[in-house]
């Protein structure tokens, strides 16, 4: 059984068509076809089914895929791992973001003191994060919503207040807390479903019992506090969300009946090896976070006793 096999095996898994897989492979049709079943030969059973033209993965060849993935997996990061050992580093740390309020600052701060590092950042949705993190196309996901899986590090990093923002001169305008089933009539701005924050807030408002009247919503988060402005609805704000608020002037309000919370946490696999930079980049998000949080405690409670 030679190496080449393996990832000849793996690419035909994957498009379960052997013509298609020679192309991406860049080989003739007939050196692929005799390539496997070599390897079938070598295994003793067969890994697809043949029905004329095309090709399915059997059984036996889902149990093999799942070996080979880990055999190639553990082969790229020993590459990796070597690499950083015999000094031909690699300063990119590639992160993904579901809360980009708070990257500006991160990065700039970690920049300030590491200015070799590379930042690659992406946004994408958690189901696409977590295999993206298994693959070895993401070092780390900062996110709202919890990343799970079998081989998926997940690390609570600070748990910030929901707050709510509403228009100039609503009734809301003269208080410092509401419960939060005072709003069942009113109409809210808020992100689409999917979005983490709108899934959050809207377990919360079914909780207090009711289902929550959205009269706008949209994917840009920039433009919530405008549309709130414009007297579209209220909106809940996640606390960090207000650093550098572009609408100040808006009336902020605490919630209560229930109090409104999400926690921020950061993802790694447990197979991927961490290169030292990304090790110290992990140290100095828990640091961050953790002064953050208490900066947020801090104006929520000064904000209390100004209301």
């Amino acid at each position: 059984m030679e190496l080449l096999q393996l990832h000849y095996f793996r690419k035909v898994a994957e498009l379960e068509h052997m013509t298609h897989a020679a192309e991406a492979l860049n080989i003739a049709q007939p050196s692929l076809s005799k390539a496997i079943s070599r390897l079938e030969e070598d295994l003793g059973v067969k890994l697809f089914e043949r029905y004329n033209r095309q090709i399915k993965l059997n059984d036996n060849g889902r149990i093999f895929l799942k070996r080979v993935d880990a055999v190639l997996h553990e082969l790229q990061e020993a590459r990796r791992e070597l690499g950083e050992y015999n000094q031909h580093t690699d300063h990119t740390i590639r992160l993904s973001v579901t809360i980009p309020r708070v990257l500006p600052d991160l990065i700039s701060e970690f920049l300030s003191n590491e200015p070799q590092v590379h930042f690659k950042q992406y946004v994408q949705s958690v189901p696409i994060m977590t295999e993206k993190l298994r693959s070895g196309e993401l070092d780390f996901c900062i996110s709202s919503v919890p990343i799970k899986g079998d081989d998926i590090k997940w690390q609570p990093l600070m748990t910030e207040e929901i707050l709510l923002i509403a228009p100039p001169g609503h009734w809301l305008e003269s208080k410092s807390h509401v419960s939060l089933y005072e709003l069942k009539d009113e109409s809210f701005v808020s992100m689409n479903e999917g979005y983490g924050i709108r899934n959050l807030t809207d377990n919360y408002c079914q909780l207090a019992g009711f289902q929550p009247h959205i009269a706008f919503e949209g994917d840009e988060p920039g433009v919530i506090g405008e549309l709130v402005n414009k007297g579209l609805g209220i909106a809940f704000i996640p606390s960090v969300s207000l650093i550098g608020n572009k609408t100040p002037h808006l009336p902020v309000v605490r919630l209560q009946d229930p109090i409104c919370e999400r926690t921020i946490g950061l993802a790694w696999s447990t197979r991927r090896y961490i290169s030292p930079i990304a090790e110290k980049f992990q140290l100095f998000l828990a640091d961050y976070f953790e002064v953050l949080e208490k900066e947020l405690r801090e104006t929520a409670a000064i904000r209390s006793v100004e209301t």
